[in-house]
C-alpha cells in the first residue's frame, strides 16, 4: 500500500516538491493556504468572494499527467487592454467550476479529473480568509500581498478571522504517514496552514511525522539573515504540542559569484545550513547538495530531494 504524503504550503514551493514527489508512488493530498490576494487572484476573491485559487491553480498543474502544453494554458495570464488583463487562464477556470459546483473543492474536484491529477488538492479552507501581519516595530499590515511589499520585520501573522478548515484537510492529516512543511514562503505561505487550532489538534493527534524541507534561498521582508534553524524555530512556534521531527536541507555550497548576484539583483542570501543549532532542536538531520543551476537561476534538485523523501519513508 502506498505511503500516504501530505505536504503543506502555497505557491511556487509546494508545486516544485510536488513535482518531484509525484514520480514516486505515494498516495499524495496537497494542503494549500489560500490567503493570496495579489493581481489577478485578489481581483477574483474580491469579485467572486472565494478562498485564493492562485496557489491552487499552481499545485493543480505540478500535479496533473497531462504537462506540459495544459500547464501552459492553465498559466497563460492575458495581455490586453480589458478587464481580462493579467488574469490567467486557470484561475477564470477554477473560479468557473466553483460557481458551477457550490463550493471551491468541489470545483477542484471537477477539474482533477480534467487534468489526470497524481494526488489530491486540498484548500485549507473554503472561507475567504485575510492574512494579518504584526511586524516588530508594531505595525500591523491587512492581507498577503501588503504583508509581502512591507519590508519591515515581521514578528507573527495571524487571521482576522479563525477560517475553519476543510474535513478533507483535517482528514488527509489524520492519514498521513508523513506531513511535509513544504519549501516556500516562511510567513505567507507555510505558517498560514498552521494557525488554525482544528489543524494543529489534526498534527497533534496523528501519528505522522513532520518534515521541514527548508529554502534554499531568504525572503526579503520575510526572512532576512534566516538560517536553517531560525526557520525550524519559527515553525515550531507556531506548531502544538508536536514539533518538526526530521528537516531536510541544503548543504551544499553555492557559488559565491552567483550568490552575490542575487543579493544585488533580488536582495536574496543562500540559507545558511546551521547544523549544530540544528541538533538542538531534536530533529533528524538529512542533508545533501540539493540544488541546481537552471538559466544562471539557484532551484532546488527535485528529483534528489524527492527521491531522499521517498527513501526516508521507506526506512521508517
Amino acid at each position: 500500500m502506498s505511503k500516504k504524503v501530505v505536504v503543506l504550503g502555497g505557491g511556487t514551493g509546494s508545486s516544485t516538491l510536488l513535482r518531484g514527489l509525484k514520480l514516486f508512488p505515494l498516495d499524495l493530498s496537497a494542503i494549500v493556504s489560500v490567503c493570496d490576494d495579489g493581481k489577478s487572484t485578489g481581483i477574483l476573491r474580491e469579485e467572486f468572494n472565494i478562498p485564493a485559487v492562485g496557489d491552487i491553480r499552481r499545485v493543480l498543474v505540478s500535479l496533473s499527467e497531462t504537462e506540459p502544453l495544459v500547464m501552459e494554458l492553465f498559466n497563460y495570464r492575458f495581455k490586453t487592454t480589458s478587464d481580462l488583463d493579467g488574469h490567467t487562464v486557470g484561475n477564470l477556470l477554477l473560479t468557473a467550476m466553483a460557481e458551477i459546483t457550490g463550493n471551491l473543492s468541489d470545483g477542484i474536484e471537477a477539474l482533477s479529473k480534467i487534468l489526470n491529477l497524481k494526488g489530491k488538492v486540498i484548500p485549507l479552507t473554503e472561507d475567504n480568509v485575510i492574512l494579518m501581519g504584526e511586524m516588530k516595530d508594531g505595525t500591523i499590515v491587512e492581507g498577503e500581498h501588503h504583508i509581502t511589499m512591507e519590508k519591515k520585520t515581521i514578528k507573527r501573522v495571524y487571521y482576522k478571522e479563525e477560517p475553519m478548515p476543510t474535513k478533507e484537510a483535517i482528514d488527509a492529516i489524520k492519514e498521513a504517514d508523513l506531513v511535509i512543511l513544504s519549501m516556500g514562503s516562511l510567513y505567507t505561505s507555510i505558517i498560514p496552514n498552521l494557525i488554525c487550532k482544528d489543524i494543529i489538534d489534526a498534527l497533534d493527534n496523528s501519528n505522522a511525522k513532520i518534515m521541514y524541507a527548508s529554502n534554499l534561498m531568504t525572503q526579503p521582508g520575510e526572512t532576512d539573515n534566516y538560517t536553517v534553524s531560525d526557520h525550524v524555530k519559527v515553525l515550531n512556534e507556531y506548531l502544538g504540542k508536536h514539533k518538526i521531527d526530521v528537516v531536510i536541507s541544503n548543504s551544499g555550497n553555492i557559488d559565491e559569484e552567483l550568490a552575490k548576484k542575487y543579493e544585488t539583483l533580488e536582495q536574496k542570501n543562500p540559507v545558511l545550513f546551521d547544523k549544530e543549532e540544528l541538533e538542538k532542536l531534536n530533529c533528524e538531520i538529512i542533508d545533501d547538495n540539493f540544488f541546481t543551476i537552471t538559466n544562471n537561476l539557484i532551484r532546488h534538485d527535485v528529483m534528489k530531494l524527492s527521491l531522499r523523501i521517498f527513501s526516508y519513508l521507506l526506512e521508517n
